[in-house]
């Protein structure tokens, strides 16, 4: 009885913290929307002769570009591809054998879940109507006003609306699906399911919002202006984050640094990380929301920034260990298309090259730490994600160009230094919210129906426990 008191005491101190945090950060976003409404000069315009008002220019209507639709339905297919098959691979082969089959199943199954959220509600909080610069409204649930034949100019002028939007899915699917490499092999597949659909309601959803959101505090359209060009604090920061705290939370594998835990299968590991190279593409340079320059500057700096970080893992591993190894390979490569994600619409191929190297030594570093403070972080989501995303959102700061991208601004080296400071508070915002969110939401499914498997199903393994399945015969 008092362990059952203590519970929901711990349980209701942190929805009151959850609800304090949200309230602070309300009150830091319309404090910063205030002070940019007060600082911003009023608009002028000359009076017309004879005193008249100057009358308006007629804006043109929104026209849909098919070539720009066939590269964002394109890319929309690509973003897909990076979760299943791509993620699904690459997360399976690093698993035991006895695991495989549960951890692409995570992948599988959330890209049919998340699917199904976005539609009926997850696209509306995360880019509709504003509310209080902190999340979107309900206007558009169930894709209500989201049109399939007219463009919003807000998001995408030459698109139709419904194309930005499964594009947009597709980022949240992959986001969810990043999360669980911390968690696998040691979480109960029905609380997975429940955590899963209220991550991405209130952590993914909001976060979108603030970054990529009309309105939201910390974007381009109407707050701060921190850049994140395709997900670096709305993507990787936030997986990465809450991966660590789902491993945290969740406690170490059974025999974690007893037993061997070794990849079972590193050529399906590869060729998953090759599946999200491929995919990348249509991750970095579909964030154009066009067919044109700055879609293929962005392919450029994305092809070499994770190429660069690949070399740099491998030879950082080879000085530490003596030998390359395969993974770190793979995982480098991984890193780099991590950091290069947010700056990769705004920052040219030998920024790129900087970037990807800081990728593979910096995310290398953060791997071997984590054996030595004792976390069990199972496939490195946050040493990956967490510290890569931090990495590329801050490096955003440092290379950004308006000679790359006129709509985006200069960093520190481009005479800017301003610009690394908003990076930071966009990445402290991502931090504080992914960490806390998550702790919340992992000590509420805990309580009402428990989070990790018995010790005799993950002896067993996830594969027999949860599925009743083998992965190999």
């Amino acid at each position: 009885m008092k362990t059952i008191l203590r519970q929901r005491v711990i349980v209701n101190l942190l929805l009151v913290s959850g609800i304090v945090v949200w309230m602070i950060l309300g009150v830091v976003a319309n404090g910063v929307m205030a002070q940019t409404a007060t600082e911003a000069p009023p608009a002028t315009s000359a009076p017309a002769p004879g005193g008249a008002p100057p009358a308006a220019a007629p804006t043109p209507p929104p026209k849909i570009d098919t070539g720009d639709t066939a590269w964002i339905l394109t890319s929309s297919a690509l973003v897909l591809a990076m979760t299943a098959p791509g993620l699904a691979l690459f997360y399976g082969g690093m698993v035991r054998e006895k695991n495989a089959l549960g951890t692409i199943m995570h992948s599988f199954i959330i890209l049919c879940l998340i699917s199904v959220q976005w539609v009926l509600w997850g696209y509306s909080l995360s880019f509709g109507p504003d509310k209080g610069h902190i999340v979107g409204g309900l206007e558009w649930m169930g894709l209500a006003g989201v049109a399939m034949d007219q463009p919003n100019a807000d998001y995408a002028a030459t698109v139709p609306h419904q194309a930005y939007m499964i594009f947009q899915a597709m980022f949240a699917v992959i986001t969810v699906a990043l999360v669980s490499g911390a968690y696998a092999e040691r979480m109960k597949f029905s609380s997975f399911l429940v955590f899963s659909l209220l991550w991405a309601t209130f952590v993914y959803d909001p976060l979108a919002h603030w970054v990529w959101g009309k309105g939201g505090w910390i974007g381009t359209l109407g707050g701060l202006g921190a850049l994140d060009f395709a997900g670096g604090t709305v993507v990787h920061i936030s997986s990465g984050v809450s991966g660590l705290a789902c491993a945290l939370v969740l406690g170490r594998r059974l025999g974690y640094g007893k037993e061997n835990m070794a990849p079972h299968n590193l050529p399906m590991t590869v060729l998953g990380a090759s599946m999200l190279w491929f995919g990348w593409f249509g991750f970095n340079a579909g964030s154009a929301v066009a067919a044109g320059a700055l879609a293929t500057s962005a392919f450029v700096v994305t092809n070499t920034a994770t190429a660069t970080a690949a070399l740099a893992w491998m030879v950082a591993e080879w000085i530490y260990r003596g030998k390359p190894t395969v993974l770190g390979a793979a995982s480098g490569a991984v890193a780099g298309l991590v950091a290069i994600t947010p700056a990769s619409g705004f920052v040219g191929p030998l920024s790129s090259i900087a970037i990807g190297a800081g990728a593979g030594v910096f995310c290398y570093l953060a791997c071997l730490v984590k054996s030595r403070l004792g976390y069990d972080d199972s496939l490195d989501a946050f040493g990956v994600h967490g510290i890569g995303g931090t990495w590329g959102a801050l490096a955003t700061g440092l290379f950004a160009s308006k000679a790359i991208n006129s709509g985006g601004a200069d960093g520190l080296f481009f005479g800017n230094p301003g610009q690394l400071w908003l990076q930071f508070i966009a990445v402290v915002a991502a931090w504080v919210l992914a960490f806390v969110g998550t702790f919340i939401l992992l000590k509420i499914v805990d309580w009402t129906m428990g989070l990790r498997v018995s010790s005799e199903d993950e002896q067993v393994g996830l594969d027999l426990s949860q599925h009743e399945e083998r992965a190999y015969s």
